[in-house]
C-alpha cells in the first residue's frame, strides 16, 4: 500500500512539474496573397460555419429579413455573374432572382479556416452546394464553392465559383 501511495505522489509531481501544451494552430494549406506572399491557411473557429449554414438556410427559405441581417452593410460578393457592394442591392437581386429562379443549395461540405493577412485575422468558411435552379421551366443543377469571410457572427465577403454540375 505504501509503494502505491509513492508512485500515485510520484505521478501526481510529475504531471503538475510538466509545462502544459501550447494551443497552436493546425496548418491546413497556405493562401497566396497578390504579393505572392504564402500566408498559412489554419483551421478555423467552428462557430463560422453556424452562421453560413444559417444564411444558407435563409436563402433556401428566400428568407430575406434574415439574409440582411447576416450581412454586414458594405457587404461584398462576387459572382461568375457580377458583383455587389452592399447589402441593399444583394437583396433587391435576390427578392428578383428567387421569385424567378428559385434557387435551393444542397451542401456536401463546410470547413472552418482562417488566416492573418496585414495583421487581422480573418475567418473563413469554404463550403460546396449544389444549386438547384429553374429556368424556362426546367431544372438546372450547378456546383458552386463558397468563400465567406465572416467577421463578428455576419457575412463580410464572399467569392461563389461554379461550373455545371455533373450529375
Amino acid at each position: 500500500m505504501k509503494n502505491l501511495l509513492y508512485v500515485f505522489l510520484s505521478v501526481l509531481i510529475i504531471s503538475c512539474a510538466s509545462n502544459p501544451q501550447k494551443n497552436e494552430d493546425t496548418k491546413i494549406g497556405y493562401e497566396i496573397l497578390k504579393s505572392g506572399e504564402r500566408v498559412p491557411l489554419n483551421a478555423g473557429d467552428l462557430s463560422t460555419i453556424k452562421v453560413w449554414e444559417k444564411y444558407v438556410t435563409a436563402h433556401n427559405n428566400k428568407d430575406l429579413e434574415t439574409i440582411k441581417n447576416l450581412n454586414h452593410d458594405d457587404i461584398k460578393i462576387l459572382t461568375p455573374g457580377g458583383e455587389f457592394n452592399n447589402s441593399e442591392d444583394h437583396i433587391e437581386f435576390l427578392s428578383k432572382w428567387f421569385a424567378e429562379n428559385n434557387p435551393n443549395w444542397s451542401t456536401y461540405y463546410m470547413i472552418a479556416n482562417k488566416l492573418t493577412e496585414n495583421d487581422t485575422l480573418k475567418q473563413y468558411v469554404t463550403s460546396c452546394h449544389e444549386l438547384t435552379l429553374t429556368v424556362d421551366s426546367n431544372q438546372v443543377k450547378v456546383s458552386q464553392i463558397h468563400d465567406a469571410w465572416i467577421v463578428d457572427g455576419k457575412v463580410k465577403k464572399f467569392y461563389v465559383y461554379e461550373k455545371p454540375s455533373s450529375k
